[in-house]
């Protein structure tokens, strides 16, 4: 079996301008934002991800690739040419943003590419038997953002490029995707909502980012109806909750499906001490939600499975949340242990919460299944 890494350092080179976590500096605020916080979307989580991986020597274990960037054929099979277009125009002056809460510099349009292309290449290289399963360490991330317009960090759609070329160029159709970042992933909803051969799934805390998206209610649309799979959980969820609903929704969903490939939509603002949410998720979850999902993909489609970095904002704890799930991806015994575990394991839910969860995923299976 081999693990690929899909890493570039120029996506780290990606950056927002004068932000104040999501709040433009000088802006509607009267000028009253104080300048130098940056933006939560930084690339030090990345980095220091990366570097764990070098530290523990799990690094050296994996296959590790760069990738082209994604093509402008590749980008039209999701964007329409006017955003493409209007995008690279703003990138090559001085950057700018075209669209809520996803700001860019001069260059950005360049490394959004990149970015896409690691996603891409890694999926392609899946589904060629290159390798069994990869990660790709992509930045700027993708889930947000919509055909026509970009979205909370997200400039363009990195896994829904990935899908649609591999859709062209391989004679596979059936994707799942299955999106733990804390934030519903309502632009990979969007452009799938109508496609009967791509499941999406996302796991959210209900109501964070979009406010307006993520219920459970929206289940596709035309052919593509029973396709989209909405779990909004709430605040507080925890580890054990995210286990269950996973095991009890998420799962018999990938075997309904019968997906050729899994794609991971690896968003770690779900862990606790995550400025962007509010949810209790340790590196053991991620741990257990991979295995989980590895197993699913060995039983249903050759192992075929590619994780696809999304969000996640605590510089020191998003580390550790991604070195378990590599080394789970890798089956690696190699470690680092969660320096967390012991604090993170006395703040998880009580039983009284472990109810209520459980009734509100009754309640979300209820309405799965008599759709």
């Amino acid at each position: 079996m081999t693990t690929a890494f899909y890493s570039d350092e120029r996506c780290f080179w990606h950056h927002g301008g004068n932000y104040a976590l999501t709040l433009p500096v000088g802006g509607p605020m009267g000028g009253l934002v104080q300048p130098g916080a940056g933006l939560p979307e930084n690339p030090e989580t990345k980095r220091r991800l990366k570097n764990l991986l070098e530290v523990t020597g799990l690094l050296a274990s994996l296959a590790s690739r760069s990738a082209a960037p994604a093509t402008r054929e590749d980008l039209l099979r999701v964007h329409p040419a006017s955003y493409i277009d209007r995008f690279h125009a703003l990138s090559q002056d001085q950057g700018g943003e075209l669209g809520p809460r996803a700001p860019f510099g001069r260059g950005g349009y360049d490394i959004a590419t990149l970015s896409a292309g690691l996603a891409q290449q890694a999926l392609l290289d899946i589904l060629s038997g290159a390798v069994t399963n990869a990660y790709a360490l992509t930045r700027p991330p993708g889930h947000h953002c919509l055909p026509d317009r970009p979205n909370g960090f997200c400039l363009l759609a990195n896994i829904a490029i990935a899908i649609r070329t591999a859709q062209a160029k391989t004679p596979f159709r059936r994707f799942a995707v299955i999106d733990w970042d804390v934030h519903h992933g309502n632009g990979t909803e969007a452009i799938f909502l109508d496609d009967p051969e791509v499941l999406t799934i996302s796991l959210h805390q209900d109501r964070n980012y979009p406010t307006d998206t993520g219920g459970a209610e929206v289940r596709g649309s035309g052919a593509g109806f029973g396709t989209n799979l909405n779990i909004p959980l709430p605040p507080g969820t925890g580890h054990k909750g995210y286990l269950e609903a996973f095991t009890r929704l998420v799962l018999p969903a990938l075997h309904a499906h019968r997906p050729d490939a899994i794609i991971i939509a690896c968003g770690f603002d779900a862990a606790a001490l995550d400025p962007l949410g509010r949810m209790l998720a340790t590196a053991d979850t991620f741990r257990q939600m991979t295995r989980l999902t590895r197993q699913a993909a060995e039983t249903l489609c050759a192992g075929r499975l590619l994780a696809v970095h999304e969000g996640g904002y605590s510089e020191a704890y998003v580390p550790f949340c991604g070195h378990a799930t590599i080394a789970e991806l890798a089956q690696s015994p190699i470690d680092a242990p969660d320096p967390l575990a012991a604090t993170l394991a006395a703040r998880q839910p009580d039983a009284r919460f472990d109810a209520f969860l459980s009734a509100w995923i009754d309640d979300l299976d209820r309405l799965f299944t008599s759709a």
